[in-house]
């Protein structure tokens, strides 16, 4: 099979053996793999530093159909269409028995890696799943739009699952980044609250994308700062939720300087920056979270929204081989919304 593997001195599109599952563990032929901002911070990363075992195969958003399965394994059957939920756990501890394999304790410990992360990922023909607890059935949703949704759409739905009672009607939630997630978080805001969407981004495609999708107010943070925009639009009270889908200097900056006392403020981007927490540092009586994927139960989720056409991902797709250009483009800033790669596809 092809894969494209990253060896710790660059990425390369390589040929390796067929996969074959063991007891408990299923093989999918890939359908699609949602390329991310993580893998280039990952690629990123000289072999002598990098926290992972290398070679690696690349790939954590994942959608596939089941090419075979291994002794004992249940649930899943061949040629079913299903996605891959990326974080895995123990399997054994209590968040993973509850479904949140994303919080396992003692994955890092353990070295339990994600799929794509750590653990040969779906940027390839074929995926090995170690267990068929990771696999959602995904019938009914388009390969390219299933797997995006495992992560950017999963991450982008906790950050508003967690801030959700926050936002009510007259409520302001300021968006800050409309790329893969951030579009994503943006339809959640809309369809599932009453709140106020106010979206910042410096692209004017990625501006255009989030006045489509419905934001209320779309400006471009480098005309005017940010926190005076959003204070002017709320009396000068602050936003009462902050997205950060960048996670840079400028963009938690910007979050802690528009947010209300009593606010919330979520860091889902994987920049570098980091914010001071302290209660001279933030406003009073905020909180400040740090979204990592979502639960078994919230994919689930956010897969039904998608079948009910309220979550829809913006993509860019490429075949298998157009991969390395894909990555070129995402580092660049030469695209808007999800990058999708469908080994199936032949190259154009």
């Amino acid at each position: 099979m092809r894969a494209w593997e990253y060896d710790g001195h660059g990425v390369a599109l390589v040929e390796r053996p067929a996969l074959v599952p063991g007891p408990g563990q299923v093989v999918l032929d890939v359908t699609a793999a949602g390329l991310c901002h993580s893998d280039l911070t990952l690629t990123g990363r000289p072999a002598d530093s990098h926290p992972f075992p290398l070679p690696l195969v690349l790939g954590h958003e994942v959608a596939g159909t089941v090419r075979e399965v291994g002794g004992g394994v249940t649930g899943v059957a061949v040629g079913d269409p299903v996605v891959v939920h990326g974080p895995w756990g123990c399997g054994e501890c209590r968040r993973c028995r509850a479904g949140e394999e994303n919080l396992c304790p003692r994955a890092a410990r353990e070295r339990i890696f994600p799929v794509g992360l750590g653990a040969d990922g779906g940027l390839a023909e074929q995926v090995l799943v170690p267990s068929s607890r990771h696999l959602v059935r995904a019938d009914g949703i388009a390969p390219e739009q299933a797997a995006p949704l495992t992560d950017a759409g999963l991450t982008a739905f906790t950050a508003v699952r967690l801030s959700r009672d926050a936002m009510v009607e007259g409520a302001t939630v300021v968006v800050l980044g409309i790329g893969g997630l951030g579009h994503l978080a943006l339809q959640l805001v809309k369809h599932l609250t009453p709140a106020r969407v106010v979206a910042f981004d410096v692209s004017a495609a990625a501006r255009e994308l989030a006045a489509g999708l419905g934001a209320d107010v779309v400006l471009d943070p480098t005309v005017a700062p940010v926190a005076a925009e959003v204070r002017a639009l709320t009396g000068e009270d602050g936003a009462d939720v902050v997205l950060d889908f960048v996670a840079s200097e400028r963009t938690l900056a910007d979050a802690v300087a528009c947010l209300a006392p009593g606010g919330e403020l979520s860091v889902v981007g994987v920049g570098a920056a980091t914010v001071p927490v302290a209660v001279k540092t933030m406003p009073l009586g905020s909180t400040v979270r740090t979204p990592y994927w979502g639960s078994r139960g919230d994919l689930d989720e956010v897969l039904e929204l998608s079948r009910r056409g309220v979550l829809s991902v913006h993509t860019n797709t490429f075949s298998l081989d157009e991969a390395h250009r894909a990555y070129e483009l995402m580092r660049t800033g030469g695209l808007v919304g999800r990058a999708v790669v469908l080994p199936a596809r032949e190259s154009w």
